[in-house]
């Protein structure tokens, strides 16, 4: 290791995307070992993983993780090669997987979080949002798991704006607006159900 190759890890320590992969090497020590407690940065900073950590954890800021420690504990579950965590077929893979059962009022949460940064953006109010975000940017947007179908089935404004798809946009996002599975997940959780339309209707949407 060059010389000033510590102190450049050093500085690095409180970048997100670092700090991310030093949870993800903490994990892995956890799962493969029993215990990461005696693990310090300085360790992870010395570590010749150090590098591909890092890359996993700056991966993770730049496609928006919705879950890094979830996603994290599958690909260690699944038995991953470490220099393959940042391929993209592994997160839409756990994605499409995670959203399905993945808590009401994380979805609910993150949803509303993501319709408000947007309607910041374009200068629009929150209650508009389905109205306002055109087809391909709200598909893009199930897609990467930032609009969830716990909003989308649960206000009208959602509704009205997965009728207003095309045929071909209905037929890429098929895979996360399920009909049939959401129908009974929404039986299934009841009071969840109701508790996120009231919420919805709130918000005006």
């Amino acid at each position: 290791m060059h010389l000033c190759e510590p102190k450049r890890r050093a500085k690095q320590k409180n970048e997100v995307g670092v700090q991310l992969g030093f949870q993800a090497y903490l994990r892995f020590y956890e799962m493969t070992q029993g215990s990461a407690q005696t693990k310090t940065y300085e360790q992870f900073s010395e570590s010749p993983y150090y590098s591909a950590f890092v890359k996993f954890g700056q991966y993770l800021v730049q496609i928006r993780c919705v879950n890094a420690k979830m996603f994290t504990d599958h690909l260690l579950k699944e038995g991953k090669k470490l220099d393959h965590w940042t391929k993209d077929v592994h997160y839409n893979e756990w994605l499409a997987a995670h959203l399905k059962k993945e808590h009401p009022n994380d979805a609910l949460s993150r949803t509303l979080t993501e319709l408000q940064m947007v309607a910041d953006e374009y200068g629009f109010q929150l209650s508009e949002s389905f109205s306002k975000i055109s087809p391909n940017k709200l598909c893009m947007m199930i897609i990467n798991g930032r609009v969830s179908p716990w909003v989308l089935y649960n206000c009208d404004s959602g509704i009205a704006a997965l009728a207003a798809l095309n045929d071909e946009q209905v037929k890429m996002i098929f895979r996360w607006i399920d009909p049939n599975f959401w129908q009974h997940k929404f039986k299934d959780y009841i009071a969840d159900t109701e508790f996120i339309k009231d919420i919805l209707s709130k918000a005006g949407l």
